[in-house]
């Protein structure tokens, strides 16, 4: 027989009745979960659904009126802005620690997933096991990401750590809530992240963007009129300098959002309107 074993996280409440946010591998497998909240009090956690793409998951309590996040808008944190880190190092229950945010729309390939959505904020805020699923804040004290991952040679902390923004954060518990799983926007497009060396194979005069290497047949990127080689440099206005930023600007939306796509193509800029599809109709 299988022997039974524990394992302890961290969650951030998110409503007054009681739905809270955590990392899918935070409560993947388990058979059953305990919540404890500051004020020594415990429940038993329902799981409403999680999403292994952006490991998270959605957790709900039987209460009312408990003091809960507010998020803030990821998308305005700034690299050097200081935030505090909060969960259960350990065991350690409710330890805060600080530091700065060191990078943003961080992919450091830790998911496994094939579908995986990595566009991390990196701080330097002392994460450990234990830690996984809590809150990273402002100096406000509003939600800009959620703990999920550290870079580490030892298992504990070497330094950075890596957090969920809150758009995405909002975007997928708001999902989970509603349907009990994501509905996530597509594309339809294969991309790769612009460098130098690729811009001068290319003859491009510029060296930061997304190449398109290839455009699905009667996705939302070839019914906007996209093509192969063409250079994405903006979302909504929001430029775009990764794959996992742009990856991250995708997943804040769902399907039948339309994105405006500033490309450049044979040295000219053009401008797209991409209806995001379902993934039923990607293909």
């Amino acid at each position: 027989s299988q022997q039974l074993q524990e394992a302890s996280g961290s969650g951030v409440i998110i409503s007054k009745d009681g739905y809270i946010v955590t990392n899918h591998h935070v409560i993947n497998n388990a058979r059953e979960v305990i919540i404890s909240l500051y004020n020594g009090r415990s429940y038993l956690g329902e799981i409403v659904g999680s999403d292994p793409s952006t490991d998270l998951a959605v957790l709900k309590i039987k209460e009312r009126d408990l003091p809960s996040a507010r998020l803030a808008n990821s998308d305005d944190v700034r690299v050097g802005d200081w935030v505090l880190a909060v969960g259960n190092p350990f065991n350690l229950a409710s330890t805060v620690t600080a530091g700065i945010v060191s990078a943003k729309a961080r992919n450091i390939n830790i998911l496994g997933d094939n579908s995986a959505i990595e566009s991390f904020i990196q701080t330097d805020a002392a994460v450990n096991p234990g830690n996984s699923g809590g809150a990273l804040v402002n100096l406000n004290g509003e939600l800009i990401g959620i703990n999920t991952a550290i870079a580490t040679p030892t298992g504990t902390f070497a330094g950075y750590a890596f957090a969920v923004p809150s758009n995405i954060v909002q975007r997928v518990v708001d999902d989970i809530i509603a349907y009990g799983e994501v509905r996530r926007g597509y594309m339809g497009i294969t991309i790769r992240a612009l460098n130098w060396q690729l811009a001068r194979h290319m003859n491009l005069d510029i060296s930061q963007g997304v190449v398109v290497e290839n455009v699905v047949p009667n996705g939302a990127a070839d019914k906007a009129g996209l093509r192969s080689k063409d250079i994405i440099l903006e979302i909504n206005g929001a430029s775009v300098r990764s794959t996992a930023e742009l990856l991250g600007k995708i997943a804040v939306h769902k399907p039948g959002d339309v994105l405006d796509l500033k490309v450049q193509r044979n040295g000219k800029e053009r401008e797209f309107d991409v209806k995001l599809q379902t993934v039923a109709n990607r293909k």
